[in-house]
């Protein structure tokens, strides 16, 4: 797909030089901070009250972050007066909309009127199907696809390009291109599902923790720790596959599956079933706040991300898969 918008002496990632970001909460600030941090021009909007001082606000808070140190080129943003506004002179368009069908089909609409016909429209929706969303596009639904990042967009690389049945061939390449030459690890979904890939990975995990804490097996204290001092590390490092492989010994994954899968399917067959009662919220809400106690959101957020971006420049200067 062609991609308009390339401003004179901008950046560019795969030949796109201005992008859209329509939506500018929490994710739609991250991708805003990275687009301006690999030198692209950014054209934002958000119809809340007061969205673009916040943003601002947002962007001159955020700490140093992987491959950017320093103020960040503020001079390079543009608050659009609308949706349309901000995405017909934009060559990729990032939609960070509600999570809701009706306000996506709503923005969708207006984005594909806009935006010119071979720009990708990729929505950071974190579990709606790119099928369902594609309905609001109705000139050219065939660019429409979900590009999901991981929070925060601007520290975690990972980002899950998923197409719908519609979807172009040649709008997912380019989906992968722009977000591979930002830096990002971008990973193609080959079907649909709830939730894409790695929130449902998320999910099976947190079901089994609720469930554990709710049987009082563990605090939420103790799961935190049993997996921040335990197989997150190595996770963070290889994939859960690749870690099994290399616990297998000269043997591999061959010798794990075959020595310790019947075990595993007992304790899949074990794990809980769980229904988050106003009861078991209360429960992990206060397990929090004991774990945490007066350390502030904000600056543990900080700290957190000051680590990634240590184990992220020892992965970059690392062979790894």
């Amino acid at each position: 797909m062609s991609a308009p918008g390339t401003p004179g002496g901008a950046g560019a990632a795969a030949g796109v030089g201005t992008v859209a970001v329509v939506g500018t909460g929490v994710v739609g600030v991250g991708w805003t901070a990275l687009f301006l941090a690999r030198g692209l021009h950014v054209r934002a909007f958000d119809p809340a009250p007061g969205a673009e001082d916040r943003l601002r606000a947002d962007l001159a808070a955020l700490g140093p972050f992987p491959g950017h140190d320093g103020p960040l080129p503020v001079a390079n943003l543009v608050f659009a007066g609308s949706a349309a506004d901000a995405a017909g002179p934009a060559g990729f368009v990032q939609e960070n909309g509600p999570e809701r069908e009706d306000l996506k089909h709503t923005l969708l609409a207006e984005l594909d009127s806009a935006a010119a016909p071979g720009v990708v429209l990729a929505s950071s929706s974190s579990g709606l199907l790119p099928t369902t969303i594609a309905r609001g596009a109705a000139r050219h639904p065939e660019r429409v696809l979900v590009g999901h990042p991981f929070n925060p967009p601007q520290v975690i690389p990972l980002v899950e390009v998923v197409p719908g049945e519609r979807t172009a061939e040649s709008a997912v390449e380019a989906a992968l291109a722009f977000y591979t030459a930002l830096g990002k690890r971008p990973v193609r979904l080959r079907a649909e599902v709830p939730g894409h890939l790695a929130n449902r990975l998320q999910a099976a995990l947190w079901q089994e923790a609720y469930s554990l804490v709710e049987r009082g097996v563990a605090t939420v204290a103790d799961v935190d720790a049993a997996i921040s001092h335990g197989p997150g590390l190595r996770w963070a490092v290889l994939g859960p596959f690749a870690n099994q492989h290399l616990s297998g010994g000269p043997g591999g994954l061959a010798h794990i599956l075959e020595h310790l899968g019947p075990p595993t399917e007992r304790w899949w067959r074990d794990l809980g079933q769980v229904t988050l009662t106003p009861e078991l919220a209360a429960t992990l809400v206060d397990g929090v706040r004991d774990e945490l106690g007066d350390l502030d959101g904000s600056a543990l957020a900080a700290r957190r991300d000051s680590v990634l971006a240590a184990l992220l420049e020892a992965k970059s200067r690392t062979e790894l898969p």
